[in-house]
């Protein structure tokens, strides 16, 4: 009877997908050994993270990575519909990027080598994971204005050379400065499949001050979140339909911040992340961690008054708004960094799935 619910399960949770567009993206950071555990019937795309520049070639790093790839792949036997898609670069991960894309013959060397790699590996195309172009990211990359021109000839070789068989996408910073400066929205964006949005992080690790790293919705003190990046996106004609939102399986946690407010929106200094697996054991009110939720922002928070620990992450209802987001705005999808970070059972992933079913509902 379980078995059978279950299949009725995923039966219903394509049906949902194919009349609503909803894609469920999920990047992968871990090794092979952890592949046989994915549950791919749940998922339109996996994103391998992350392939790197050599020179001005795409390479897959080492055999280690090869093999994860090939497991990956082989979830088609499971999904058949399932994609495969390969990443270039990361936080931290792009050092050469701007110098490397400023040159045509690079461009056109990337993209032949992406278009080997893709037919070697028999994966579905490519994710550019550049953070950023145009602008300051990761400390130390070099980033110039000229960066802007240059993606939209990387977007429009790799197009040319890859064709239609292949999806290219690339992950947004979905934080005002990059949607206002990075890239040429109008230009790219007919080339692309999709855009994966990072609405995540909105308050990041250089952060004085404490708020929502995954607020659905902007407040009067925090002006980034999920739909301020989709509304802005969409006043400047990218169709709602490109548009794919993140979500965060994993927390930041802030120290030494004052209780005010029960932490939110106050000076503090960031600690560490915690990821959604290891939620009960670390973030529990044993722990001293006490739970609100701003109904404003649609996001969850807890603070320890005792060890002044602020944290801010995405839970079940958070995850379970932005997926009815997602299919109410007529969005793409909804992806999310990272499916390591998940329970393997009832936890994010699970409840997107649900929240998709109870949408068609």
């Amino acid at each position: 009877m379980r078995l059978f619910a279950f299949v009725v399960l995923v039966v219903s949770f394509y049906t949902a997908s194919a009349q609503k567009r909803l894609n469920v993206i999920a990047y992968y950071s871990g090794g092979p050994e952890q592949v046989e555990h994915i549950a791919a019937e749940k998922l339109t795309h996996i994103i391998f993270s992350f392939g790197h520049l050599k020179g001005n070639v795409f390479v897959v790093g080492s055999k280690r990575d090869s093999t994860t790839i090939q497991r990956l792949v082989a979830l088609k036997q499971k999904n058949p519909s399932l994609k495969i898609i390969l990443s270039l670069g990361g936080w931290g991960g792009c050092a050469s990027c701007s110098d490397v894309f400023s040159s045509a013959q690079a461009r056109t060397e990337f993209a032949q080598s992406v278009l080997k790699v893709n037919e070697y590996f028999k994966s579905d195309g490519i994710d550019l994971d550049w953070e950023y172009p145009s602008i300051q990211g990761y400390p130390g990359h070099a980033f110039k204005t000229e960066d802007k021109a240059n993606f939209t000839e990387l977007i429009t070789t790799l197009r040319n050379t890859l064709g239609s068989s292949y999806e290219i996408s690339f992950a947004a910073g979905g934080f005002q400065k990059f949607i206002d400066e990075s890239v040429d929205w109008k230009a790219i964006m007919p080339l692309l499949d999709r855009v994966n949005l990072m609405t995540y992080d909105l308050v990041h690790g250089f952060s004085t001050e404490t708020g929502h790293h995954t607020a659905l919705y902007s407040t009067p003190q925090q002006h980034e979140s999920t739909d301020n990046a989709v509304q802005q996106l969409i006043k400047l004609g990218v169709p709602s339909t490109k548009l794919v939102i993140g979500a965060a399986f994993y927390g930041r946690m802030w120290e030494n911040v004052s209780a005010t407010n029960h932490g939110l929106y106050q000076s503090g200094k960031f600690k560490r992340g915690v990821d959604y697996k290891n939620l009960d054991t670390e973030i529990n009110p044993k722990k001293g961690f006490a739970y609100y939720w701003d109904d404003v922002a649609k996001a969850p928070y807890q603070y320890n008054a005792e060890k002044k620990l602020y944290f801010t992450y995405d839970d079940k209802h958070s995850i379970a708004l932005k997926t009815k987001y997602a299919i109410d705005n007529h969005l793409d999808g909804i992806m999310f960094w990272e499916l390591t970070c998940d329970r393997q059972s009832g936890g994010l992933l699970d409840e997107i799935v649900n929240a998709a079913l109870m949408s068609e509902k």
